[in-house]
């Protein structure tokens, strides 16, 4: 049985998303996988962030003879047990966590405050004299019942 590591197309129209596989080289794209080796994002922002290797099994599966396809090559290359980027690749994880901290709440639409009636306010100083008025009745009512 002749093994390749390559891609199976996961996601949805238009936001790909694939899988690195070891994968009978009979079976179909999207079919049967013999093991997951790892995933690779092409929508993600950072570059470096994309790929996740499980670098131990690919090791273990180059060593066994199964060959990689190209792109799946590509990424070994950068993200594998030795990989060109692997400090590029901890960084750019590292800058994606951060960016989920920061990110600001949605902000709330402001109260629409309700128009303020000219009326009552020319009617507050009215009241007022009448509450004096009140006021001074009120001693004389109980000097009364004394």
């Amino acid at each position: 049985m002749a093994v390749r590591i390559r891609m199976k197309k996961m996601g949805r129209t238009h936001r790909p998303f694939f899988r690195v596989c070891a994968v009978d080289q009979r079976n179909p794209r999207d079919g049967r996988v013999i093991e997951e080796l790892g995933t690779y994002d092409p929508m993600c922002p950072e570059t470096d962030a994309r790929t996740t290797l499980k670098a131990d099994r690919v090791d273990y599966w180059i060593g066994v003879g199964a060959q990689p396809s190209d792109k799946v090559a590509v990424l070994i290359k950068k993200y594998g047990t030795e990989g060109s980027h692997l400090e590029a690749q901890k960084a750019a994880v590292e800058r994606l966590g951060r960016r989920k901290d920061y990110t600001p709440p949605p902000e709330a639409p402001a109260p629409k405050a309700a128009p303020v009636a000219e009326a009552p306010a020319e009617e507050a100083p009215a009241e007022e004299p009448a509450a004096e008025a009140s006021t001074d009745d009120a001693p004389a009512a109980e000097a009364t019942t004394e």
